[in-house]
């Protein structure tokens, strides 16, 4: 297959290269050890100047962040593990109506490449940081060839390739500079960071608030912690987190513990829904021309918000994930 050319955004009619089984991305990505990263992803992308007034001003994300959050990992694990181009422009097209003015006046539009390139850097690097945290480890020539791989996997969104790095030793530099120097604290990082008054996620419903509350209460305070063990120094600085060698040692030992759990669990129930239906088509458990497995009804947004675009809403779904137990 031919790849696109790097200075210009692709035609509807170009070949898009693909990521398959024998990627590293494929092995690293999609796992729910990523579970562990999502105050983080969510955090960083939206100290993002323009991605994080984007957010607060056009995303419902806040009104019900478990459903969101569930759902979307669908399209965005999708784009890897779906071998079409189609599922990234799926995602690209969710983000045409948001846009927006700054502060100082200036213009923001979620498709701004450079935006856009800063939430898929999160998403690719993400990977990275959670096999380096919580396994499984990660050489430093894998990590090489995800960004080549990460390359590839941008390509799928259908947008301009002209903020993608060309060397792994850009792309650190290009981080080194976000986490110095442009990323800013913003009302949407700290209501990401703030978790302890949601609601139970919609496969924990059943659980009354007497239980709930004060078991969300010590569940936040862990997950922040472990998102400020994630966090480079620079934006620990920025958002005023402490974190100690004690606590550096803490989290080291959580890590391991996490890849030793992890391990134990069968390997097919270690990743999302989307990537392991994607590794049962090519182990032939699945048909290879099956329709997609979309997420749960459980994870839908409010009837009234269905037909909204910034919505990923399969509300007519050939086939959805359940739980292991369920089926």
């Amino acid at each position: 297959m031919t790849a696109t050319h790097p200075d210009r955004t692709p035609r509807a009619d170009d070949e898009i290269p693909m990521l398959g089984p024998d990627s590293v991305t494929w092995r690293y990505f999609g796992s729910w050890r990523g579970m562990l990263m999502g105050l983080w992803s969510g955090s960083m992308q939206n100290m993002h100047p323009k991605l994080g007034a984007a957010v607060w001003e056009h995303s419902d994300f806040f009104g019900e962040r478990w459903q969101r959050l569930m759902r979307s990992l669908y399209p965005i694990s999708g784009v890897v593990f779906d071998r079409t181009p189609d599922t990234g422009r799926e995602v690209r097209d969710h983000h045409r109506t948001i846009s927006g003015v700054m502060p100082d006046g200036s213009r923001y539009h979620a498709l701004d490449p450079d935006v856009f390139y800063w939430a898929h850097a999160t998403f690719w690097y993400g990977a990275v940081r959670c096999a380096e945290a919580f396994g499984p480890a990660i050489s430093e020539a894998d990590k090489r060839a995800m960004f080549e791989e990460s390359r590839v996997w941008y390509s799928m969104y259908g947008l301009s390739m002209r903020p993608c790095p060309d060397t792994y030793e850009d792309f650190l530099a290009y981080w080194d500079h976000m986490c110095h120097n442009a990323l800013e604290d913003h009302p949407a990082v700290r209501t990401v960071l703030d978790i302890a008054e949601l609601p139970p996620p919609p496969w924990m419903s059943w659980m009354p608030g007497v239980l709930w509350r004060p078991a969300a209460k010590v569940v936040a305070r862990g997950f922040v912690w472990v998102t400020t063990g994630l966090y480079d120094e620079p934006v620990r600085e920025l958002l005023g987190l402490s974190w100690s060698a004690t606590d550096e040692r803490r989290f080291r030992r959580f890590g391991r513990a996490v890849d030793v759990t992890m391990r134990l669990v069968p390997p097919r129930y270690r990743v999302h829904p989307r990537p392991r239906d994607a590794w049962d088509r090519v182990s032939g458990r699945v048909a290879a021309d099956a329709p997609l497995v979309e997420t749960p009804v459980r994870n839908l947004p409010p009837v009234d918000r269905r037909g909204l675009p910034e919505h990923y809403c399969p509300v007519s779904a050939a086939r959805r994930a359940d739980l292991p137990w369920q089926r």
